[in-house]
């Protein structure tokens, strides 16, 4: 029987961790980051590394990694969120170009902090491929190798069928695009290493303590406030339960599925060798990996969107979604369809109205922000803590200046103008889906109003 919740299936191999104690009652502090995922540790961490005597504390109300952080997909990938042409209108080319450097050598960051650390979390960077599995879906594949191509620093490959299925075989992949700078990860052993990490450096990290309220020089909780010079707010797709913040970002729930380990007889079939992350090019997308232990982990859409924001609070999923996933790892790997599914959970992720990730802080006010990933966070949030370690010390550097820093997005509608908004945007995409299956040869115009209407 297919287990189901329990946070993640990373967590649960892992282990759930004994919760660490809960604040005991009003606090003093040079700074309280809200939230204990990727964003909020690693912000810690480099401001811990660069300033030892700082006062740091992470409130969280549930166990650190608990979030996105312990239940997502695992690449560690230079997407820029968003994509970089948001940036040239308002801030050039060159901007554009510096954020997109500036996540290639995140990747590069994040595997070397995690060696010096002793983090192992079975990183191995074996690069980024994404498929194509009908007509349409090609012609946007090779445009956006085309578009990839004409920006330095990218570094992607176009691959025809034979090229692709020798790093992957997907039953009836059409061709490819690849790139180097993407690492596999398990999320939950990243995370648990950061948090250790960061005690180690003299951080404290309460768990079992919800932020209700963040204010200029305080975070307010159940058990207290705590009074600081800087609160910075690192809480994602959660970030609609704080007072004043229910429009801020859009809670997006995306689910995955894990198998039983293959024998090795079925990875002869599907190759795999370089253990690249995997994705396509359909409108309601999927991703995947070879996890280190030889399972795969294959992730997508399932209810993208609970009314009213609301979200799940330990990861359980439906399941026709469980069903779905299923059905579309026997398409893309036969070899596979017998295998049994061991895990299944979801996890939440934080959409900006103009789906562009933003890091920001205030030095008025000392309130500091970052987050709206859209999935592609692994990366961001490492970042994102090392931009806003530069904010809260005062420092104009390179990382200050890229394009995502200080950006702000309109708010999301009211209900239920926006469960009505993201039920037609993805009714809209999975219809394309599936007449782009049924041979239509370009991409569907039910896709193209989806995207106008979903601001993307």
């Amino acid at each position: 029987m297919t287990a189901n919740g329990g946070v993640s299936y990373w967590w649960q191999h892992l282990g759930l961790p004994a919760q660490r104690p809960a604040l005991g009652g009003d606090l003093d502090v040079d700074v309280a980051i809200v939230g204990a995922g990727y964003t909020g540790l690693w912000t810690a961490y480099y401001l811990k590394r660069e300033q030892p005597d700082l006062r740091i504390a992470v409130l969280e109300r549930s166990f650190a990694g608990y979030g996105a952080s312990g239940r997502n997909g695992g690449w560690l990938t230079n997407s820029v969120t968003g994509g970089r042409a948001q940036y040239v209108k308002q801030h050039g080319r060159d901007a554009a170009i510096a954020q997109q450097r500036a996540l290639n050598e995140t990747v590069d960051e994040v595997i070397a902090v995690a060696a010096d650390e002793g983090i192992a979390a079975d990183i191995h960077k074996g690069g980024e491929l994404n498929i194509a599995l009908n007509p349409a879906q090609l012609g946007r594949l090779k445009a956006a190798a085309a578009d990839e191509q004409s920006w330095p620093a990218t570094d992607v490959e176009l691959l025809d069928a034979r090229e692709s299925a020798a790093r992957v075989n997907v039953a009836g992949a059409l061709g490819g695009i690849w790139h180097p700078h993407c690492a596999r990860v398990d999320p939950a052993k990243l995370v648990r290493g950061l948090a250790e990490t960061v005690e180690r450096l003299g951080v404290t990290i309460y768990e079992g303590t919800a932020v209700t309220e963040i204010r200029p020089g305080e975070a307010r909780t159940e058990h207290g406030t705590v009074r600081a010079t800087h609160v910075l707010r690192a809480t994602e797709g959660f970030t609609p339960d704080l007072r004043g913040e229910h429009r801020t970002w859009l809670p997006m729930n995306s689910s995955l599925i894990v198998t039983e380990p293959l024998a090795p007889a079925v990875w002869d079939e599907i190759g795999w060798n370089g253990r690249d992350t995997l994705g396509d090019f359909a409108h309601v997308y999927m991703y995947a990996q070879r996890t280190a232990d030889d399972r795969i982990a294959f992730g997508g859409r399932g209810v993208p969107y609970r009314y009213g924001s609301h979200v799940d609070r330990d990861g359980e999923t439906q399941q026709r979604t469980i069903e779905g996933l299923g059905a579309l790892l026997a398409r893309f790997f036969p070899q596979a369809a017998d295998a049994p599914i061991a895990h299944a959970w979801s996890g939440v992720l934080g959409v900006p109205r103009d789906w562009a990730a933003t890091v920001g802080h205030d030095p008025a006010t000392g309130l500091g922000w970052a987050g709206g990933y859209v999935g592609t966070g692994v990366t961001a949030t490492n970042l994102a803590g090392r931009t806003l370690r530069d904010l809260v010390l005062g420092r104009d550097t390179e990382l200050t200046r890229l394009p995502w820093v200080g950006h702000r997005a309109r708010k999301w509608e009211i209900e239920p103008l926006r469960w009505l908004a993201v039920q037609a945007i993805y009714t809209a995409y999975h219809a394309a889906d599936r007449g782009e299956q049924r041979g239509r040869a370009t991409t569907s115009p039910i896709a193209r109003v989806a995207d106008l209407v979903a601001g993307r």
